[in-house]
């Protein structure tokens, strides 16, 4: 047998088996005569930026700065409504202006060497809070993000009557009251993570010489913040109608 055509068994075999090939042929799908659907709707989707500074001690003193990793992690994402409009014809009120509250952390993961010439990388984690709101408003309003889609939210009310004495009819009954109210459950918009840009300078906020190692990180980080904020709302999909 020639060295081109050597035979090689396989070291730990299994037992297998192989498949036949099989016939597929596309189907046409049913018309669906559902008309509306619950589904999440984009109401915006702005682009926040954050301006954060902040100092970062660093246990053992650092020589040099090797690599700065950066994430970020929400903690809120708010809507709070201001003002609204009212659904001709539908007890149904939408939002037209709000403020969008946000909140949560910067992770930077440091990475430098120490003043030894054969020492290890030190990683140094810190979490660099930030919070703050941004203007949501109708199309041609102040605001310079506006909605893609009005969120909903219905009010709820309450009411009371009160009876006269039938035994005078001059002087309210204090002991006979009738109660109405309504409540109505609204779908709480909610945000989701999109996207961030990060801008940064980091320094130390002591000038120090080229032999010289320093303890503190100063930072001065510029963040494009980018997230969605949604709400389960019903949609006409236009389906077929009976």
């Amino acid at each position: 047998m020639s060295k081109n055509h050597h035979k090689i068994d396989p070291v730990c075999p299994v037992e297998s088996m192989t498949q036949p090939s099989l016939t597929s042929e596309p189907i046409t799908p049913s018309p669906s005569p559902v008309w509306f659907i619950k589904v999440p709707v984009v109401l915006v989707e702005p682009k926040i930026q954050i301006v954060v500074e902040a100092d970062i001690p660093l246990d053992p003193p650092a020589f040099e700065i090797k690599r700065v990793l950066k994430d970020v992690f929400l903690t809120q994402c708010k809507l709070v409504p201001v003002e609204f409009g009212a659904v001709l014809g539908s007890p149904d009120r939408f939002v037209t202006k709000a403020k969008l509250f946000v909140g949560g952390f910067i992770r930077k993961n440091i990475e430098y060497a120490t003043k030894d010439c054969k020492g290890v990388i030190q990683d140094r984690i810190a979490d660099v809070p930030f919070s703050g709101f941004t203007e949501i408003g109708a199309e041609g309003s102040e605001s310079t993000t506006t909605f893609l889609n009005f969120p909903i939210l219905n009010g709820s009310s309450a009411s009371s009557s009160r009876f006269i004495n039938p035994k005078d009819g001059i002087t309210p009954r204090q002991d006979k009251y009738f109660f109405e109210n309504s409540v109505f459950y609204n779908e709480q918009p909610y945000g989701e993570l999109v996207s961030a840009d990060f801008f940064e300078i980091d320094f130390s906020p002591c000038p120090t010489d080229v032999h010289e190692t320093f303890d503190t990180l100063r930072e001065k980080i510029v963040v494009d913040l980018t997230v969605k904020v949604l709400q389960l709302q019903q949609v006409d999909v236009n389906g077929p109608k009976p």
